[in-house]
């Protein structure tokens, strides 16, 4: 078929670019989590260190390795897309066209690109849609057991999968159709897979003082007040990550799906509009009094693709692809080539991608210059990163709090080591007691200061001090 040679050419160029993009601080991180592989983590349920742990075992510690499974996990889940597209709406079949809107969004080519936990959510996030699409068409509840199978790994990939299991239940309620399903034994069997499948990230957190749940609990339930200006920035920011064009078919395709599940008792639309409407509503009220994360709505837009393919012109989804396409294009290059000389505050790319070998190149010079054994940071990406890029055999100290939650062997006491601490931290006190300062190194892509950092030499902390020798590449 055209369109799967078509998404096996994009497959093909994702993995390119994968290879070829610097690594971001959060996949320098993740990929210490898959050099020590645990039940969770602080920040997010294990699932993309499990990826990155395979991506690795396959194609080695490099940016391919690490991202391998993003591009392979988003041609699948666009296959899973096109059709429950089809199977939910068999009379319009909008499932090619559906998935032709996702793989344009400037979010989808990041999140096939970048390996983050949203990779792997977003790639069982569709395949439960899927499996849901299948139990509504066939009426067979076996489906159940795919559904909550899948929805249990999307829910070990990023906490905000809840929001999937919330809106099957919204289904299952008000879908007249579906409340038979509430007397079978397949939905609860399905629900005992989901919870078997997150069953590890429960044991971990009971092990550790639920320090993950209450995190990112914490991080939900925060509220700082300032109404108007995080809901702009959300909005602005879905803009950029879906596309103009792509956004408000979004929204008026799930309005629409809605408005026929309401009107014309289509179970299939409303399937797309409880998993979708309820969650973009949280999202919002959220965004009255705290800051949302611009890519945690991307969960939204399987299913309101979906919603834009069936309900919407075709002549305006073909110019929002098209669009939506040309940005992403434009982000990529900017990405890796940086033909724009921007600053930091107006290229994202710099202040995430830009200078990591560089810098690293340079603070490895800076402790032979200083004699010093080993490179240390406080900041976690940064430690990360420097674990990656510096030469074999030049051990790199993390210190702080979330160290304490991993298995990594302590430094050796009495070392003698260089720090390298981000200005952008300010002038507070380090973490790492008797840091004496000794000057600057600057992260830069091609002469664009990226970040500053200021050079302490720093002793190895005293054992109450939470800290981890990082693995290094194989």
């Amino acid at each position: 078929m055209p369109w799967v040679l078509g998404l096996l050419a994009l497959t093909a160029l994702r993995l390119g670019a994968a290879a070829l993009l610097p690594l971001t601080p959060d996949e320098a991180y993740y990929w210490i989590w898959a050099r020590d592989l645990q039940g969770g983590y602080l920040d997010h349920p294990p699932m993309v260190a499990l990826w990155i742990w395979a991506g690795t075992a396959l194609a080695g510690d490099g940016a391919l390795g690490i991202r391998l499974l993003g591009p392979l996990g988003l041609a699948l889940a666009s296959l899973a897309l096109a059709s429950a597209g089809d199977t939910l709406m068999p009379r319009l079949r909008p499932g090619r066209p559906a998935a032709l809107l996702l793989n344009a969004m400037p979010v989808t080519n990041a999140g096939a690109v970048l390996m983050t936990p949203d990779t792997p959510l977003f790639v069982f996030w569709c395949l439960a849609l899927w499996a849901a699409a299948r139990l509504h068409a066939t009426g067979n509840g076996r489906w159940w057991l795919a559904v909550g199978a899948l929805s249990g790994l999307a829910l070990a990939s990023k906490y905000t999968a809840v929001l999937l299991g919330a809106g099957l239940v919204l289904w299952l309620v008000a879908e007249p159709s579906a409340r038979r399903w509430w007397r079978s034994p397949w939905l609860y069997a399905g629900g005992a897979l989901a919870a078997a499948a997150f069953s590890p990230v429960v044991a971990w957190n009971a092990a550790h003082g639920w320090a993950s749940f209450a995190k990112q609990g914490g991080r939900a339930a925060a509220g700082e007040g300032l109404g108007i200006r995080y809901l702009a920035e959300l909005l602005g920011g879905q803009l950029g990550l879906a596309s103009p064009i792509l956004l408000v078919l979004c929204v008026i395709g799930t309005g629409a799906a809605a408005l026929a599940w309401v009107r014309g008792r289509e179970g299939g639309a409303g399937l797309l509009a409880a998993i979708t409407l309820p969650a973009a509503l949280l999202f919002l009220w959220q965004a009255l009094g705290s800051r949302v994360q611009g890519n945690w709505p991307a969960i939204l837009y399987p299913a309101a693709c979906i919603a834009a393919a069936g309900f919407t012109a075709r002549g305006w989804q073909r110019g929002g692809a098209i669009l939506g396409g040309v940005m992403s294009a434009a982000i990529l290059i900017q990405a890796g080539a940086a033909p724009l000389a921007l600053p930091r505050r107006a290229d994202p790319t710099l202040a995430r991608l830009g200078g990591w070998p560089e810098l690293a190149a340079e603070a490895e010079a800076a402790r032979l210059r200083a004699g010093a054994s080993f490179i240390a940071a406080e900041e976690y990406g940064l430690a990360a990163e420097l674990s990656l890029h510096l030469p074999p055999g030049v051990p790199v100290v993390a210190i702080g709090d979330r160290w304490a939650l991993f298995t990594l062997p302590r430094p050796a006491p009495g070392g003698t080591g260089l720090m390298l601490r981000s200005l952008r931290r300010g002038e507070g006190p380090s973490l790492w007691p008797g840091a004496v300062p000794l000057g600057e190194l600057v992260r830069s892509r091609q002469g664009i200061e990226a970040e500053r950092y200021r050079l302490l030499r720093v002793e190895t902390p005293p054992g109450e001090v939470p800290a981890a020798l990082l693995p290094r590449p194989r």
